[in-house]
């Protein structure tokens, strides 16, 4: 007997057709002798709606505590229509939302953002094993928690991917099957290339970075609660069958990798190439690449301005490449010189946090500023940040910057 996590997204029961259709495939698993457990989402579009209610209806005066229970309704309804959809299919079912004495979900005070308080979560989720062991499907809110004094608090749009991995890993879950509308996780959006494939499996960390660029298949935070020894998988609802396979995600979030602050152990040379109206020039960058790479120079990071292209590399190929851009830049009209620059220092910080975090930017160059460290250049992605400082104050900047992913 399997333990079953399964979570539907509000398309998998956007109409009576589809919830009929969620309800069936829970009943299968559970006629074969499976436990499971089943986590909504709003119905399709109706969290939208809501929004669109409340900021006509109220606009700013409505506090984040009243915005917060006005969501909830989305919640509310859909666990009460799937899980009499499921008893109307002859198996005992309870919905279970915040005000049921068997909500597990126990958050901080934030209503719209809230924090998850796992100690209590973890404790309070056995409950829902009573209900299992008597046959009874349990049907959970997803995105919705409770507060520190039984107030409704939301985990963010897309929390009840939180919610299906929070409840797995408390459960000791077999599996963990996200319902969607796509058969699983594609190369590539496939509205937008029809070429695009289904991948049998992706890592964790694939998928997390996937999720923070954007990805509208899984919320970015849901797999921080992804237990290694879960299965994992998401799939479409259109098949009603939740052994079909989808993509499989595989291995746990590694928490240490995906939030660190790293300081590169060797001194990073900085290569500057001026030339006139450079960023109109088709191919100029791919010209640079193309030069280091055919002799096995890696670059670190490269930037580029109207009339100067900035590019890091090892300080061992350095008076290699600085030759070998030379010929370059006098091989190329467009470009007039190149110089050789002072070592810089590399420091990296990545954490999928980043892309919501209003100010990070600031966050790591005002202490830079207050102790004057130079920032000889900074780029950025939605979850990484790359810092380069001079090289002698490599070790200390390290310090400062560490602050801010505490």
């Amino acid at each position: 007997m399997d333990l079953i996590v399964t979570k539907f997204g509000g398309t998998s029961v956007g109409n009576g057709e589809r919830i009929k259709l969620a309800a069936q495939s829970v009943v299968n698993e559970y006629m074969k002798g499976n436990q499971v457990v089943v986590v909504v989402s709003a119905v399709n579009k109706t969290t939208d709606d809501l929004i669109e209610l409340s900021d006509n209806a109220i606009g700013d005066g409505l506090t984040e505590k009243r915005k917060a229970e006005i969501l909830a309704m989305g919640e509310l309804t859909s666990v009460r229509l799937v899980s009499a959809a499921i008893e109307s299919l002859g198996v005992k079912s309870e919905f279970i939302d915040p005000y049921s004495e068997l909500w597990p979900i126990v958050t901080d005070t934030n209503p719209l953002e809230a924090k998850i308080d796992f100690k209590t979560t973890n404790k309070k989720a056995k409950g829902l094993k009573e209900l299992l062991n008597q046959g009874i499907i349990p049907v959970i809110c997803g995105f919705l928690g409770k507060g520190p004094s039984g107030e409704i608090t939301t985990l963010g749009r897309g929390g009840s991917d939180i919610t299906a991995f929070l409840i797995g890993q408390c459960l000791d879950a077999d599996e963990v099957i996200i319902v969607t509308d796509v058969d699983g996780v594609m190369s590539t959006d496939p509205n937008k290339i029809e070429e695009a494939e289904l991948l049998e499996k992706i890592s964790v960390e694939e998928m997390t970075e996937l999720a923070t660029h954007g990805a509208q298949v899984l919320h970015p935070h849901a797999l921080k609660y992804k237990n290694p020894l879960i299965n994992s998988k998401i799939i479409n609802f259109d098949k009603g069958d939740l052994t079909q396979k989808g993509t499989k995600i595989e291995g746990p979030f590694k928490g240490d990798l995906m939030r660190s602050v790293t300081l590169y152990d060797e001194p990073i040379s900085v290569i500057a190439i001026v030339g006139d109206a450079m960023l109109k020039k088709v191919g100029l960058i791919a010209e640079v690449t193309r030069v280091l790479s055919d002799e096995g120079i890696n670059i670190f990071g490269i930037s580029a301005g109207q009339n100067s292209m900035t590019v890091f590399i090892s300080k061992n190929d350095s008076d290699k490449a600085y030759h070998l851009l030379h010929d370059l830049v006098i091989d190329n009209d467009t470009l007039s010189s190149l110089s050789l620059g002072e070592d810089t220092a590399m420091i990296t910080l990545v954490s999928p946090d980043f892309i919501e975090t209003p100010g990070v930017i600031s966050n790591i160059t005002e202490p830079l500023r207050k102790n004057n460290i130079n920032i000889v250049e900074i780029s950025s992605s939605q979850t990484a940040i790359v810092v380069f400082v001079e090289w002698n104050d490599g070790k200390k900047a390290l310090e400062l910057v560490k602050e801010v992913l505490k």
